[in-house]
């Protein structure tokens, strides 16, 4: 006789809104009004300050729960795309493509050390070269230089004991995107 397990589990989705509402939405309308303030008022501007509004979000729920939700990240990867299409198709290719390699970049990463790193990371990454196109590559390296530092001040803070720490990606990689938006 075979005894049957089962081999169902569940999984909690990620939520779709952070625990503090208040300060995650004033974020978001400061980011996104920056943004805009910064550019030139084209559609294209406007898209890219929604998503940084969505990135800020994304960086509240990630930072809470070390989770990047599908929900949001995928259908936010599409209307960017879309949106290029449609505002300007001679740079579609290269957003297009830039979402393809920043999330593949990631995506290897995580599939080799899946524990270091998230697939959320990886969908997010894929967002980042949606909207940025190839100054992706930019906003990639400024998020791991950004929770580098923040790694080094927690060892000289904590010690030893901060080696045993998990950081979220989704914050310094959406500050990286940011940056990249603002001062490129």
């Amino acid at each position: 006789m075979v005894a049957v397990t089962d081999l169902t589990t569940t999984v909690t989705p990620a939520p779709l809104r952070p625990a503090h509402l208040g300060p995650a939405l004033l974020a978001c309308a400061c980011a996104a009004g920056l943004v805009f303030a910064q550019s030139g008022g084209s559609g294209w501007d406007l898209v890219a300050a929604l998503a940084a509004a969505t990135l800020v979000w994304l960086a509240a729920i990630d930072f809470e729960t070390r989770l990047l939700p599908n929900r949001i990240t995928l259908p936010a990867t599409g209307v960017l795309l879309a949106a290029s299409l449609a505002l300007g198709p001679a740079a579609f290719l290269e957003h297009a493509l830039s979402a393809l390699l920043g999330g593949g970049f990631l995506f290897a990463a995580a599939a080799i050390r899946p524990g270091d790193l998230g697939m959320g990371d990886a969908k997010l990454a894929m967002l980042l070269g949606a909207l940025l196109g190839p100054a992706v590559l930019t906003a990639l390296v400024i998020g791991f230089c950004l929770v580098a530092a923040a790694g080094l001040v927690l060892l000289a803070v904590d010690g030893r004991a901060a080696l045993k720490r998990q950081l979220p990606l989704g914050p310094f990689l959406a500050a990286g995107a940011l940056a990249t938006l603002l001062l490129g």
